[in-house]
């Protein structure tokens, strides 16, 4: 029996881990919850599965949440109600779900307990990730990834010796955008760019999708968690979703991961690792297996990413090679510009105009939580400014 303790409980990844561990009564249990402010949906997740603690981002909602809560459950709110969830609720595994850097301080405080991370926060990574991975080496924490492509990538390296890895591959569905011309993508409506082809995913991951910024985020990560540079980490544009990595080992042997494109399969290997889940049910024909539906084939077809229609691609790839705090700095800006995007203050193709100017206003310095936290805060700075200058002369 494993403690779960969940942050960002009521996103896509939240949602769908409590799915898998409500399948495995006998495997999990869940802890303590944590959310923003989805108040009702926290408060009905709390009813279902009786976690010892819950924290949530407002005062007032903590407080509307005791008095719906049984006495014994502990309330919290805030930076606070994030530590205790994430440190202090006697978890096991701890399943980083948030968007953003609201949850780092919490995540580095379980990762000094030694706890299992199921990382699905791809700012976290992004920003942090160095300084994580070398708490984890301290405290003996472990890391596991749960976004499928790094999941895929983990997966492969199982029992592999890293020195050995010659190439890393990661895969993009392309989005919703993949065949349309610069110009389109430019003048791209949100509507538009939340029709992702194959994945269910919240609104600003779906965006990010649409831009291939995700994928840009995601060699960042990858380079993170598996110690690999960014020359040695390629991208590939595989629209069924059904290869989610691959590894090129020195000797010119290849090792894939491919799965069905649900979220719930590596968010179940997190949670069971070393053991995989029963999940299966009655056997299942090797296409069914690869997604395939009825007789359909199932096609592994893959085609090299256009970086003049998806600069954000190219700008991740620049942030890893800078280092330091710019990929903090990409990230942040990109939150930015994706919300402004999605309140229609900005064009979808300006997005990265707005991430790349305040990426080239970013200062190279040494890395560490306070100077992540200082690069984080100006970039946002610059992108808030950026997006109201634009937003000002469109008006006008």
């Amino acid at each position: 029996m494993k403690n779960v303790a969940i942050l960002g409980s009521t996103g896509s990844i939240g949602t769908q881990a409590l799915d898998v561990i409500a399948r495995h009564p006998e495997r999990f249990r869940v802890v303590a919850l944590a959310a923003g402010k989805r108040t009702a949906e926290l408060l009905e997740q709390a009813r279902r599965f009786s976690p010892d603690f819950v924290a949530c981002a407002d005062v007032n909602a903590a407080e509307a949440l005791r008095l719906e809560l049984p006495s014994a459950t502990q309330v919290a709110n805030g930076a606070a109600g994030l530590l205790m969830v994430a440190a202090e609720s006697g978890a096991d595994v701890v399943l980083a779900a948030t968007d953003g850097a609201v949850a780092f301080d919490a995540v580095f405080a379980a990762v000094e307990r030694g706890k299992r991370i199921a990382v699905a926060n791809k700012e976290l990574i992004v920003a942090a990730g160095e300084l994580l991975v070398a708490a984890a080496a301290r405290s003996g924490a472990e890391i596991i990834p749960v976004d499928s492509e790094h999941s895929a990538i983990f997966q492969c390296l199982v029992g592999e010796p890293r020195a050995r890895i010659a190439t890393l591959v990661l895969t993009a569905s392309g989005g919703p955008f993949w065949s349309l011309d610069a110009e389109a993508i430019r003048n791209a409506t949100l509507a538009e760019a939340l029709r992702h082809p194959t994945w269910q995913m919240g609104t600003k991951n779906t965006v990010d999708s649409a831009s291939l910024m995700n994928k840009g985020l995601e060699v960042i990560e990858a380079s993170r968690l598996f110690g690999v540079p960014g020359e040695r980490i390629a991208v590939l544009v595989h629209r069924t979703s059904v290869a989610h990595g691959f590894v090129i080992f020195s000797d010119g042997n290849v090792k894939a991961q491919l799965a069905p494109p649900d979220m719930r399969l590596p968010i179940g290997y997190a949670l069971a690792y070393p053991d995989r889940l029963p999940d299966l049910g009655e056997p299942q024909d090797a296409l069914r297996a690869l997604g395939s539906a009825g007789d359909e084939p199932a096609r592994l077809e893959f085609q090299r990413p256009d970086d003049a229609r998806f600069p954000c691609l190219a700008l991740a790839y620049e942030a890893l090679r800078r280092g330091g705090t710019v990929p903090a700095a990409l990230s942040a800006a990109n939150e930015i510009a994706v919300a402004a995007f999605v309140e229609g203050k900005l064009r979808f193709g300006e997005i990265p105009e707005v991430v790349g100017a305040a990426m080239a206003a970013t200062p190279d310095e040494p890395l560490s939580l306070d100077s992540l936290r200082s690069a984080d805060n100006r970039a946002r700075e610059r992108a808030l400014a950026l997006v109201e200058a634009r937003s000002a002369t469109a008006a006008n």
